[in-house]
């Protein structure tokens, strides 16, 4: 059989094609359907792959459970005039004679300007000696340290004040209008309040989340959950920390999407439809929509819900998939939620590879049918 002119050279180049494709592949976003079927456990791979269906929904839609513990919501709201370890107290004492106890020649008082309240609660009186003042007011002050001096001293008059700069403070980092130690006054004596006193916070509501730290205690809220529930709106104690911060959580796109990226969560709860959108999209050209793979690593009670077990043990790698092209899949992927560090891919439709392995093929022999215009016309 004879070839025509340089129609070896379309046939070499078509074979060499083949030849790559075959043993190289195309480039591509990542596997395809079957590559991450291939990798289930039913098919001794590491992972369970699952279709997502109304029950599956239901058994995963965990989100994150914020909240103050008792201590906190049960610590009532100190009165206005209850002195509480720091505050600095003032104090004035009368006594009846020329030449008292604490007053000097000539005088009959004695004036004790910031008197500290110790972390224990306690002040130091000369002749009275260490007296209890937190939880107390300044009246019963008063009464039990002229108690003690009218044992030394005939009618002492004691006047027992706050002195402004209230010791009890706590302190306000963050995503706050204006980070800083600030005391705890009439106006400012719970949570809510104080993070007013600070100028708000500067981050989206939604994803802001407020921590109070007190002593070896720890909790934390969401930010909108303080005015849509009063009950956290707890009193605060001096020495307490608050940090607001934006919510750390977030997930990985992947495949033919209009974005790959690891994204942040823009609302406490989100699922898989608005994490899709939230990049974009599915692009209209690559797309396969029966492909949508949500990849996570289930803790075992959650795992063993979904599939119907009670053996499994630590966590388990689970690929969950969303068929958007279902009469219910718009609806299931609307309802399934997204979890921290979850990671969603989205595979390219069969075409897309095929319209590769064309495109691979024709360019070499295009540029063979160019190569023999160009010897044959000289």
């Amino acid at each position: 059989m004879t070839f025509p002119p340089f129609s070896w050279a379309r046939a070499v180049a078509l074979l060499l094609t083949f030849t790559l494709v075959a043993s190289c592949g195309l480039p591509r976003v990542g596997p395809n359907k079957r590559e991450l079927f291939a990798g289930s456990v039913q098919r001794e791979g590491d992972a369970f792959v699952v279709s997502v269906n109304d029950r599956v929904t239901r058994a995963t839609a965990v989100t994150p459970a914020l909240g103050f513990s008792q201590e906190f919501i049960n610590a009532g709201t100190l009165g206005s005039d209850t002195i509480r370890p720091g505050d600095v107290l003032g104090l004035t004492i009368w006594e009846n004679v020329d030449d008292g106890l604490l007053a000097g020649q000539g005088a009959n008082s004695t004036i004790l300007e910031e008197v500290q309240v110790d972390g224990a609660g306690f002040i130091f009186v000369p002749y009275a000696g260490r007296i209890r003042a937190a939880g107390n007011t300044p009246d019963s002050i008063r009464r039990v340290i002229t108690a003690k001096l009218e044992e030394q001293t005939p009618d002492p008059q004691v006047q027992v004040r706050r002195v402004a700069g209230d010791g009890s403070t706590v302190s306000l980092i963050g995503s706050i209008g204006a980070q800083g130690v600030y005391a705890i006054e009439r106006p400012t004596r719970t949570l809510a309040t104080m993070l007013a006193r600070a100028g708000g916070v500067t981050i989206v509501p939604e994803i802001a989340q407020v921590t109070v730290i007190r002593g070896n205690m720890r909790s934390q809220i969401w930010f909108q959950d303080l005015y849509d529930h009063p009950e956290l709106d707890i009193a605060l104690r001096g020495g307490d920390r608050i940090l607001v911060e934006e919510d750390t959580r977030a997930f990985t796109v992947l495949g033919a999407t209009g974005g790959q990226a690891r994204v942040p969560f823009d609302s406490q709860t989100l699922s898989a439809l608005e994490a899709i959108a939230q990049v974009g999209g599915l692009q209209a050209a690559t797309a396969d929509p029966t492909g949508v793979f949500v990849l996570r690593n289930e803790p075992a009670e959650i795992a063993n819900t979904v599939l119907g077990r009670d053996d499994l043990v630590g966590a388990q790698r689970l690929v969950y998939v969303l068929d958007l092209t279902q009469p219910n899949g718009m609806f299931q992927a609307r309802d399934f939620v997204i979890r921290n560090s979850d990671t969603i891919y989205v595979t390219e439709a069969p075409y897309t590879q095929f319209t590769r392995i064309i495109t691979a093929l024709t360019t070499p022999v295009a540029g063979v049918n160019s190569l023999s215009s160009s010897l044959s016309s000289n």
